[in-house]
């Protein structure tokens, strides 16, 4: 059985390195595969930022050379979606202004809809409402005249959603009607389930209760599996929506209910970790109103941390107005403060009137003896909200009023084109009959074409019968290779071996003790040689385990040509980095990452070493630097820091940070083995 074990594990190591071989060997190839692995690379999330961006890259010097048809422009239209995941938005915007050029000189009006989507979503993301809602208009005129119902309907919810974010309420709920409306005679549940949403939260926000429950219990019962298949976590979502309405109405236990019900639901982290955050930060602030304190205020905490990781500005800006209100409650008055500033700073950076208005609140709470200086600033800053809103909704009203009239003066432009139409209508005919006349002459060329055209397919078909043929025969010429080496060379011998210890059973004196001791020894040759081929046949894994360590020395190698410091690197080649988790060795790419950063800023280190070591059933990660050091003390609360620690912790490890002014600095990060 061990001998049957054995042989099956070297079958399984020759075909998974040969599979390898071939995965690495067409991504060096110019070819589709090339181009389909280069966007499944850039769209993988396991990898680095910087690497995927590496792919985008190289995708996109292969779609350059594209000719201008169908497949070129979907090929455009990923390189975008792509720099977009990676929240690259001027790459993506240039992106979309070529494939929209593209498309007009093909005359391509799906694509041309599709980039002014792309478009309008770009300027959503910078928060430009009227350039986003200009474009998201132009497209829906388009999806009018192609008649797709169901882009055209998704298009006016985009538009919907414009408007609620601008608190334009009624303008809003009027489009998404709209919506609703264009999808009537269609299936198209994901809209379905979106506008009822979103009507939920603007009756929400009209203070419309009783209409608020009822479109998010619509949008609850409208889930079915090919809506689970096709949204991340539409039920977390809902009962994330319908607490959120409760607790506007103070309804704070049924709220906190609901809220229980999407954390509860399966992967919310993994998938949506977005609405994951909304879901605590909901969480704990219901808690905090019915005055149930125990895990506050880490709720409030894990809720920004996450926030925080994800850049989410206004929902940081949410979490920390939420603190601040905690802390106003529990008396602690500089908490309390630091937070409501922190929130101020960003919803004005960000020009965030409402948020501004909150933390303007609280902090006139906090200081009495401000109060003055917060609500002269309060009512500066709601008036200019009143007016932005009122700006914001002109405009519009206004880009759709333009655009029906460019839309009037086109169809008039169509009526006298018409009339030009039928005077040449008499030519056309004429033309036509001539058409026939030759196309009926060109019927032989185009016969003779597609025999030709039939033959070179054949051809092509041989031609690939005769490459497969040719891998099958250097397969076959490899196998025969090796069976030669273990018939002539091996076995050869120990047919030899075998016959000469067999004579040597007749004798038992000094003479034949020792040409045993002989043959024993070209036994011992001959295992030597079996190893050897082995060996040969389960290269490719040995070679394929260090993925990890190529990627670490992409990143010294980016080190060494931007900075001057000289950069040691010793790794332990007892580590099995192929049984690490890839969460385990991302956290690692990242501490080193923060380090080798922190040292180029703040350092001025000659010389940096990097070493892995394995140390019983532990991993060690020590980073050393000769630089200036720090007052570790005094540097605990820093953000690279808390990062590193951060990172160390989600491995179940330890970090231990050594360092003091002009002795440099050393950072040991050690991780439990599985």
């Amino acid at each position: 059985m061990k001998f049957i074990s054995s042989i099956l594990l070297v079958v399984v190591l020759f075909f998974f390195g040969c599979n390898q071989k071939k995965k690495v060997s067409f991504i060096n190839e110019g070819s589709e595969d090339t181009l389909s692995s280069y966007f499944s690379l850039a769209n993988d999330f396991d990898l680095s930022p910087q690497l995927r961006e590496i792919y985008i890259k190289k995708a996109s010097k292969i779609v350059a050379g594209q000719e201008n048809d169908s497949l070129h422009r979907v090929n455009l239209f990923k390189i975008a979606n792509r720099y977009y995941n990676l929240d690259k938005f001027e790459e993506y915007k240039k992106t979309v202004f070529v494939v929209l050029k593209k498309s007009e000189e093909k005359q391509d009006f799906i694509s041309l809809a599709k980039g002014y989507t792309y478009l309008a979503d770009y300027y959503d993301s910078q928060a430009v409402s009227d350039s986003s809602f200009l474009y998201y208009d132009k497209a829906e005129k388009m999806y009018l005249e192609l008649e797709d119902k169901t882009n055209q309907a998704r298009i006016i919810l985009n538009k919907a959603n414009l408007q609620y974010k601008e608190s334009d309420f009624l303008a809003s709920e009027i489009m998404v009607f709209k919506a609703l409306a264009a999808i009537k005679s269609i299936k198209a549940n994901n809209i379905q389930y979106d506008a009822y949403n979103l009507l939920g939260a603007i009756y929400n926000e009209l203070d419309d209760f009783d209409n608020a429950m009822t479109y998010h219990k619509k949008a609850l019962s409208s889930i079915d599996d090919e809506l689970t298949a096709s949204f991340y976590q539409p039920k977390a979502t809902s009962y994330n929506n319908i607490g959120y309405a409760y607790l506007k109405n103070d309804n704070y236990e049924q709220a906190k209910k609901y809220f229980q019900k999407g954390l509860e639901q399966e992967n919310v982290f993994k998938d949506k970790p977005s609405l994951y955050a909304m879901l605590v930060d909901n969480l704990a602030y219901s808690e905090f109103k019915l005055n149930e304190m125990e895990g506050l205020p880490d709720l409030f905490y894990k809720s920004l941390k996450i926030r925080d990781d994800l850049q989410l500005t206004t929902g940081i800006i949410a979490s920390k107005l939420n603190l601040s209100e905690y802390f106003i409650s529990v008396k602690n008055i500089p908490k309390a403060g630091q937070y409501a500033k922190e929130a101020l700073a960003l919803s004005q950076e960000t020009n965030n009137y409402r948020n501004i208005l909150i933390s303007l609140k609280h902090l006139s709470i906090i200081e009495p003896q401000n109060a003055a200086i917060y609500s002269k600033e309060y009512i500066s800053v709601n008036e200019k909200l009143q007016k932005s809103e009122r700006k914001i909704g002109n405009k519009f009203s206004r880009i759709e009023f333009e655009t029906e009239e460019v839309k009037e003066k086109n169809s008039n432009l169509t009526t006298k084109n018409r009339n030009l139409l039928y005077a040449l209508l008499s030519f056309t005919v004429f033309g036509l009959f001539l058409y026939i006349v030759k196309t009926q002459k060109n019927k032989n060329k185009v016969l003779v074409y597609k025999q030709r055209q039939q033959k070179a397919n054949e051809d092509i078909y041989n031609l690939m019968i005769s490459q497969q043929s040719t891998i099958e025969t250097g397969r076959v010429k490899e196998k025969k290779r090796v069976a030669q080496e273990l018939h002539d060379g091996v076995l050869g011998r120990m047919f030899g071996l075998r016959i000469n210890l067999d004579s040597l059973n007749k004798f038992d004196d000094t003479i034949a003790v020792e040409k045993r001791n002989n043959y024993l020894l070209e036994l011992k040759n001959i295992e030597q040689d079996i190893r050897e081929i082995s060996h040969d046949l389960s290269r490719e894994k040995s070679e394929l385990i260090n993925n990890f360590v190529a990627i670490l020395n992409d990143l010294f190698e980016d080190q060494k040509k931007t900075f001057e410091s000289k950069l040691i690197l010793s790794i332990d080649p007892a580590i099995k980095w192929d049984l690490m988790s890839n969460s385990t060795k991302i956290n690692l790419y990242r501490i080193i990452q923060e380090c080798l950063q922190n040292i180029n800023k703040y350092a001025n280190a000659d010389t940096i070493t990097i070493k892995f070591k394995k140390a019983e059933n532990n991993l060690v990660l020590e980073i050393i630097d000769d630089g200036i050091g720090f007052n570790v003390n005094r540097s605990k609360k820093g953000i690279g820091l808390q990062n590193i620690r951060s990172r160390a912790h989600e491995c179940n490890g330890t970090v231990e940070i050594n360092s003091k002014m002009g002795e440099g600095t050393v950072i040991a990060v050690k991780i439990a083995l599985e």
